[in-house]
């Protein structure tokens, strides 16, 4: 019996182009690299980082972050409260003006005529614009204006999560079944009824899970607000910190790990059961 021979696949030709292409990118990241690279080498002082006199301070101070200090403890957890209100009131309000702002950015929604793709353009660049600001500099124009408070934190907040959350709304919007919506359409049904019946029950899940994740960057973010006036823990910290104080420096730090990690899980419980 004669066995055919094993024949190979033909060898693909070679993209000159898209050879071309990929060295030019390649080459392009290689060069960012070692441009950021040197950068950070030409302002690192290794004699500096590596010196006696540093090698001391972290031997003095990083033991005493582990001899936790108590006094203070219940005022840690008050402001440590304070800063979860700060961050969830500030994610409800950015949830709340994410979700017309994400109706406005997604194309699909908008339709092809001149003022829907206005619109959307707007939108989008407004969104964009938003989430160039980071929140300790939204924080820092709030304290300015309104005073030391809580409550330029929680606006510093809500305008910094809703540019993200915005944005993620648009696009989860853009991924609605429009067979469904064009159904309820030609068989009469209002706009307020393809709302409610064809596009929310298709959103909202992904719309809880992104505000709940975003809550977790928020109550990250709104830690260190404190710093500069915008209430919660951040404040008690720099005191903590201007007075040496590191064994309560640390009790803060363990609080703050133990509350982010417990939020943590049950943001990633919570968003595995309702995606």
């Amino acid at each position: 019996m004669n066995q055919q021979p094993y024949l190979l696949p033909p060898r693909r030709k070679r993209n000159v182009k898209a050879l071309l292409h990929k060295c030019f990118w390649t080459l392009l990241l290689v060069s960012l690299i070692g441009w950021s690279m040197q950068g950070i080498a030409d302002e690192l002082n290794a004699e500096r980082v590596f010196s006696m006199r540093t090698i001391e301070r972290a031997q003095t101070v990083i033991p005493q972050l582990f001899q936790l200090n108590g006094d203070q403890f219940f005022r840690i957890v008050g402001l440590i409260v304070e800063t979860l209100a700060i961050a969830f009131t500030g994610c409800i309000m950015a949830a709340i003006l994410a979700v017309p702002l994400g109706f406005f950015t997604a194309k699909n929604m908008m339709g092809n005529t001149l003022i829907g793709r206005i619109t959307h353009a707007f939108f989008k660049l407004w969104l964009n614009a938003t989430r160039t600001f980071p929140e300790i500099l939204l924080a820092l124009i709030f304290v300015a204006s309104i005073g030391p408070s809580p409550f330029a934190g929680v606006l510093a907040i809500a305008i910094g999560s809703t540019g993200m959350l915005g944005k993620l709304f648009g696009e989860t919007i853009e991924t609605v079944d429009m067979s469904l919506v064009e159904t309820m359409q030609a068989n009469g049904a209002t706009r307020i009824q393809v709302l409610f019946y064809a596009i929310l029950p298709q959103v909202v899940p992904e719309f809880l899970s992104y505000a709940m994740y975003r809550f977790e960057i928020d109550v990250r973010a709104s830690t260190i607000l404190g710093v500069i006036g915008a209430g919660g823990i951040g404040t008690l910290i720099v005191i903590s910190a201007a007075n040496r104080n590191w064994g309560e420096v640390g009790l803060i730090v363990l609080c703050i790990i133990v509350v982010v990690t417990v939020i943590d899980y049950l943001s990633a419980y919570a968003r595995k059961k309702l995606v």
